[in-house]
């Protein structure tokens, strides 16, 4: 049975007691909203016993597809109930929105076996990962790491930097303007200000953000997404002082030993692709790991022509892959 939910305490205390994922907390899905999407929470029962939750996010798209709908990180559920918890969201999004199909981007190593899911290329979240333990201690995370990366660490630790969380949107338009530098450096797109203030305002404690601060000014920062378990990062950059001092060394393993003082048992890099920040964050351990990836339940006769035959259509989502 499916049960929409409205209140926020009570949405939040599900997700986090469930170990669910920070981009599925009440907050993100404000965010979402107040760009372009509409969400609706929804719980999934069994016996008056809740076996799943899912933060939905509904995308309008041209005529008669009427909409997307996704699961960024979702939906939060049990090995043992996945496959019943996915067919009863997607039960759900069609018969009460119409909607095209279903996408889930799920935080699980693996898709159960269900009738009808099919992977997507169409990919928003990037499956390949770096996820750090962090019930282990800190010789163990520091053995881990490539020799390079230790060094750098040492290095950039005593360059004299102020790593702390940052206090207030004065200190944030610091950060915002160092990340506009790194994206201008690095070629990628940003949102306009406005939406990252808003992920600040409406993820509040959910969504730290740190940086490394030379002088007074900061040089380097690491914004972070965080729930019960998992931190996971937003967005990052530093300015070229930043570089010169390797900076974002020091303060991302700041990051790490904040997020285990604070409880938290994973620490997710958010993604690897083939350049150089995906080396930087390789250094920092031994492995890779990879989660299920892009899976769709197509809902509409439409589905096909919306997959493979209207770019326009895919455009709209390949907006979210905007940092």
């Amino acid at each position: 049975m499916i049960e929409v939910c409205s209140d926020q305490g009570v949405w939040d205390d599900e997700v986090l007691a469930m170990g669910g994922h920070p981009l599925q907390l009440w907050g993100w899905g404000e965010v979402k909203a107040a760009h372009n999407w509409s969400v609706e929470r929804v719980f999934v029962r069994r016996d008056g016993k809740t076996i799943g939750a899912g933060q939905i996010l509904l995308r309008r798209l041209p005529g008669p597809f009427r909409c997307l709908a996704y699961l960024p990180r979702g939906p939060v559920a049990e090995t043992v109930d996945r496959a019943e918890v996915l067919e009863e969201l997607a039960v759900h999004v069609k018969e009460r929105h119409g909607a095209v199909a279903l996408t889930v981007e799920p935080d699980w190593r693996e898709m159960p076996e269900v009738k009808g899911w099919r992977k997507s290329s169409n990919t928003i979240l990037i499956p390949r990962t770096l996820i750090l333990d962090l019930t282990k201690n800190e010789d163990e995370l520091m053995t881990a790491m490539s020799k390079k990366t230790r060094q750098y660490i040492r290095k950039s630790s005593g360059e004299g930097l102020e790593i702390r969380k940052v206090k207030g949107r004065g200190e944030l338009a610091a950060c915002l303007a160092i990340y506009k530098e790194t994206a201008s450096r690095a070629k990628f797109a940003l949102h306009e200000d406005d939406y990252y203030y808003d992920v600040y305002d409406k993820m509040g404690d959910y969504s730290p953000v740190f940086a490394a601060f030379k002088d007074g000014s900061p040089v380097a920062f690491l914004w972070l997404a965080i729930s019960q378990e998992t931190a996971f990062e937003l967005y990052g950059g530093m300015n070229e002082e930043g570089q010169q001092l390797r900076a974002n060394y020091a303060l991302k393993w700041h990051a790490v030993q904040i997020m285990k003082k604070w409880g938290l048992s994973r620490y997710d890099f958010n993604g690897l692709l083939n350049d150089g920040v995906s080396t930087f964050k390789q250094g920092f351990a031994d492995h890779e790991d990879m989660l299920a990836g892009t899976y769709d339940k197509p809902l509409s006769p439409l589905y096909s022509v919306w997959n493979y035959g209207l770019p326009k259509a895919k455009a709209l989502i390949r907006k979210v892959k905007r940092r």
